[in-house]
């Protein structure tokens, strides 16, 4: 045996004794929801909001991969300074999780501000049941994938229509309840949608509030927009209506209004969404905007793979 050949045996040798990795990585689109009124159904399956809104181009990419203890990462780049925000744990994602009867490592990256009304726990939740189905072949497929982060956004109160809109991309439209509701999906936004937002507002908070909840349902349209204008201007009247707005997005919308831009704000967030070609110039003295656009399709799994360490 020449030398060269036990350096073969040797490096498979290694790799052979080395740690397997095997993940999975998947991506879902975020929801801007413009108006919506909570539904109670028969179970969690048929329970969630009615409602309409966009489903963004920007969301939330996870990874995933087996773990002897499950670990939540959450990772958000931060445009004002450039910097990693990192936090642990999700009660959404725990909960995926175990309904799944798995443990896992889990990695979630996004650039929107988190807890400000773009839907990123549906999108994180989502993307998870997506990387999950792949990493432990689960064969469940994408409608139980839906099904899974409905259950785990509904039960704690994290959202309540957002799973159902990420499913696809488009304006949306949900005239009833449920993930396995139909949505219309319309593809006509072609004119700049600019967002921004100052705090984060507890989705839980909001949607534990009985009070709230009468106050959101009475303000409810009662039908789907007819063009991405009627859509702002629903949101608009819904948000005015319901209450929600507090003192940061009524000064934004005062200023959309003097310059005749459409606007309104980010359910259930504290911020702003604006539609128009004027909407850049009037939000931008108000802090970090994002430039968004109307997504093309809903989750999708980006890799999935067996690494060795």
């Amino acid at each position: 045996m020449n030398e060269e050949e036990t350096e073969d045996i040797a490096t498979n040798s290694d790799i052979s004794q080395a740690t397997k990795r095997t993940y999975a990585r998947a991506f879902c689109p975020g929801h801007i929801s413009g108006y919506f009124m909570p539904v109670l159904g028969d179970d969690v399956v048929t329970s969630g909001s009615i409602g309409a809104g966009v489903v963004i181009n920007e969301g939330v990419t996870v990874e995933v991969s087996p773990a002897k203890a499950t670990n939540v990462t959450i990772i958000r780049d931060d445009p004002r300074t450039g910097l990693h925000q990192v936090t642990s744990g999700s009660p959404p994602v725990k909960t995926l999780l175990e309904l799944c009867g798995v443990r896992a490592s889990v990695t979630t990256w996004c650039h929107l501000p988190i807890g400000a009304g773009f839907g990123l726990s549906a999108a994180a939740v989502m993307a998870t049941a997506t990387s999950v189905d792949a990493v432990f072949s689960l064969g469940i497929g994408e409608e139980r994938c839906a099904e899974l982060a409905h259950h785990a956004e509904v039960v704690n109160r994290t959202g309540l229509g957002d799973a159902t809109a990420c499913q696809g991309g488009g304006r949306d439209c949900r005239k009833s309840a449920g993930i396995h509701a139909p949505v219309i999906r319309s593809f006509d936004m072609d004119e700049p949608l600019l967002a921004l937002s100052f705090a984060d507002l507890p989705s839980p908070s909001v949607l534990s509030s009985p009070d709230t909840l009468a106050r959101v349902t009475r303000a409810y349209p009662g039908r789907c927009p007819r063009d991405p204008y009627d859509l702002m201007a629903l949101s608009r009247r819904f948000a005015e209506d319901s209450g929600l707005i507090p003192p940061e997005v009524r000064t934004v919308l005062t200023a959309c209004d003097r310059s005749a831009v459409m606007a309104s704000m980010t359910m259930l967030g504290c911020g702003v969404f604006a539609y128009g070609d004027g909407a850049q110039a009037v939000l931008e003295p108000f802090g970090t905007l994002y430039s968004l656009s109307v997504a093309t399709e809903g989750p999708r799994l980006l890799d999935h793979r067996e690494v060795v360490r």
